[in-house]
């Protein structure tokens, strides 16, 4: 039987919303991304670390102190969707994202699970 693993990278981003009243907020999050498959490779890994890192900081980094109404995104949710379906295609089979995750400073969490 082989056993399922997770592995997981972090990073943080820094972004600003448009509040529905019109106000600005911004944001400080730990962007989190959950790669997950069955067994492991031949390095005793789900997938390169280094390879994930890379992939997230040139994602992030045009994101970093960004207004993301700027970038067509509305709220949190919107981001994290954003992120998944452009990270996803990076992860190497047989790995897949399974989740991104936002946590912002005061420990609330949002996260999605590409299908």
């Amino acid at each position: 039987m082989k056993l399922s693993f997770d592995a997981a990278v972090e990073r943080p981003l820094s972004v600003v919303f448009q509040t529905s009243d019109g106000g600005w907020e911004g944001h400080d999050y730990t962007v989190e991304v959950i790669t997950s498959r069955q067994g492991l490779d031949a390095f005793d890994v789900v997938m390169d670390f280094r390879e994930l890192e890379a992939v997230m900081d040139r994602t992030l980094a045009p994101l970093q102190g960004k207004l993301l109404s700027e970038l067509g995104l509305v709220g949190p949710l919107e981001l994290a969707r954003k992120l998944a379906d452009e990270l996803a295609p990076h992860v190497p089979s047989p790995a897949r994202l399974t989740e991104v995750a936002l946590t912002d400073g005061r420990g609330r969490r949002i996260a999605v699970r590409p299908e």
